[in-house]
């Protein structure tokens, strides 16, 4: 190249490129090396970290998408269900809604708790013993209360006593070699929060995927994103049983007949 030629623009990825004939993805062939060799969710740990989880790895981190692809009846559901009747691209704009509505509350959990207890560990020697984990659960419960905040991860509208998800994927971690200090501290707010607070709240299950995330060493700005994988599942499920039993105009007639309408200037 001469001295007056412009080097053309380089934009490097380190997780694939195309060609002609071959698509290459983190190295290897994706027809010949991936496809039908490497699960999903095996493959979506992979392309984050840049390396091949462990066997252990696998499970627990598929464990959490399978937790986290519970759906059920909610704001979300009830979006993708009736965008899915009224947007011009239906399939589109009920997939946008569902993960935009669930991204916004649900969802948040995950990410805000792996987020808060990433926090609540840094810069410290991580407690060798129970009792070590409840006095650290103690006073990070104590300085929220302090802070007038809420901890992600600790209620839930429904699993009031218990959310069936918290205590196998715990058991999973643990049987894996994978119970990190988040789930520790997890357990031990758990423990102790009640103390503080005065009741005795469940721990939910977005919130200990959120601590199992966390300990699979996993960005924890990135939590709400595999929560979204997760729930991509349960809408694909919603909007293949709104075409099977359509209740979507039910949901948006029972919806808009007791809304009540306030004056803007009341």
């Amino acid at each position: 190249m001469s001295d007056d030629q412009v080097a053309p623009p380089s934009f490097p990825t380190s997780l694939g490129t195309s060609t002609a004939d071959e698509i290459r993805l983190l190295g290897q062939d994706l027809t010949a090396d991936l496809m039908g060799k490497v699960g999903f969710g095996e493959l979506a740990f992979w392309l984050v970290t840049l390396r091949r989880p462990t066997p252990s790895e696998t499970r627990v981190f598929e464990a959490v998408l399978v937790a986290l692809a519970d759906h059920g009846f909610t704001p979300t559901a009830i979006a993708a269900r009736v965008t899915y009747l009224s947007a011009p691209d239906s399939l589109q704009g009920a997939l946008a809604a569902g993960l935009l509505g669930g991204g916004s509350r649900f969802l948040g959990v995950t990410e805000d708790c792996g987020m808060f207890l990433h926090q609540a560990l840094a810069g410290g020697e991580p407690p060798t013993d129970e009792a070590g984990w409840d006095s650290l659960a103690l006073d990070v419960v104590k300085q929220s209360r302090a802070n007038g905040t809420f901890i992600p991860g600790l209620g839930h509208p429904v699993h009031k006593v218990q959310d069936p998800r918290t205590p196998v994927l715990i058991d999973l971690a643990r049987e894996e070699g994978l119970e990190g200090p988040h789930l520790k501290l997890f357990q031990a707010i758990g423990r102790v929060h009640e103390q503080v607070l005065g009741r005795k709240l469940p721990l939910n299950g977005a919130g200990v995927c959120g601590a199992a995330l966390a300990d699979l060493g996993l960005p924890v700005e990135l939590l709400r994103g595999f929560a979204l994988l997760a729930r991509a599942a349960g809408l694909l499920g919603q909007l293949a049983e709104e075409r099977r039993r359509p209740i979507g105009m039910d949901i948006y007639s029972t919806v808009d007949r007791n809304a009540v309408y306030v004056d803007p200037e009341s």
